[in-house]
């Protein structure tokens, strides 16, 4: 049986990341602040057993479809599919066992780079199609983690993937969120049903508390009615129409402790999560994770984007590949 193997990979200017191949997991993220000093800012464990048992989204890649799908159900060229629930009643972050779960294979490494494989079944998780997937971290000179994700499949599947890093800019242990800055840079979002599933809607942030665009001290806004007041935010915001072009878009800012990260991405929606439901866990750090401890950018398609017409196509065909960017950028 595989073992879990942990990689390090670092650039001249401070950053280091260890990665898992575990669900290609970012175990740890060590960053310097604007006076040089050094912190983990990823929330986590310290051994592989842990990875395994609490949190298993923890910065992990979550797949083929990242976020929800309603009711686990979605029609591609005339064919009907039912999907494994398990999030309420919907199918959520891949199913039971996504990609976050699996043991990937190493494929590439320097010091500075590694590149992560995995095969998804044909029928794996009621998905169609034997699907590739290949991921790369890169750490680059100027304080960039790099995200590059890759995948081909050998019949019309689904693949719609994010990485849902949990990030605390003070430190991997220092409690709560409250004092982060977040500027979101999206005019509109998808709001939801009572099942947290997209109504089909399309609706600008005007006047409404998912109006980011300005930065905003976030325990001035999570516990906002609007969201879930004693848990916090977990919405969709819209980087660009469906049809846009792809290219790399600066999708957020986050700032705390001397340091600021931006998320820039080739993917169309931001799902931004507040660690709204990580409870009474004991981190790396020895102190206790708990809810609004953590800010996770995931950049992504939006959700149930199979069941609505007017979102972005996550339809992957033989002889096409998928190519999608995610940077966070130390600034």
């Amino acid at each position: 049986m595989k073992q879990i193997q942990f990689y390090t990979i670092r650039s001249k200017s401070g950053l280091v990341a260890e990665i898992s191949t575990l669900g290609a997991k970012i175990t740890k993220l060590i960053v310097p602040n604007d006076k040089g000093e050094k912190k983990d800012v990823v929330l986590g464990f310290n051994t592989a057993e842990d990875w395994q048992q609490k949190e298993t989204y923890f910065n992990a890649i979550c797949g083929r479809v990242a976020n929800r799908i309603k009711d686990g159900k979605f029609s591609l060229d005339g064919r009907n599919y039912q999907l494994p629930i398990n999030n309420g009643t919907n199918s959520l972050h891949g199913g039971v066992e996504g990609f976050n779960a699996k043991l990937w294979d190493v494929t590439a490494q320097s010091l500075f780079e590694i590149t992560l494989h995995y095969r998804a079944k044909d029928g794996e998780e009621g998905y169609p199609g034997n699907v590739d997937i290949w991921v790369t971290y890169t750490v680059t000179k100027d304080n960039c983690l790099r995200i590059h994700y890759e995948a081909k499949t050998d019949q019309p599947t689904l693949v719609a993937m994010t990485n849902h890093a949990y990030f605390n800019l003070a430190g991997e242990d220092s409690g709560r969120v409250d004092e982060h800055i977040l500027q979101i840079n999206a005019d509109y979002y998808t709001p939801f049903d009572e099942t947290a599933c997209p109504t089909g809607e399309i609706l600008p942030v005007d006047g409404t508390p998912m109006d980011w665009r300005k930065p905003v001290r976030i325990g001035d806004r999570i516990n906002d009615p609007f969201f879930a007041p004693g848990r916090g935010v977990d919405n969709n915001w819209c980087l660009c129409e469906g049809n846009a072009p792809k290219e790399l878009r600066h999708a957020a800012t986050l700032q705390a402790d001397g340091r600021t990260m931006e998320c820039w991405t080739t993917m169309k929606g931001l799902q931004v999560y507040t660690g709204n439901w990580v409870e009474q866990n004991i981190g790396k750090g020895g102190k206790l994770y708990d809810i609004q401890h953590a800010v996770c950018l995931e950049a992504q398609n939006w959700p149930d984007s199979i069941n609505h017409a007017n979102f972005p196509n996550i339809v992957l065909r033989p002889g096409e590949k998928l190519d999608e960017t995610t940077e966070y950028r130390f600034v």
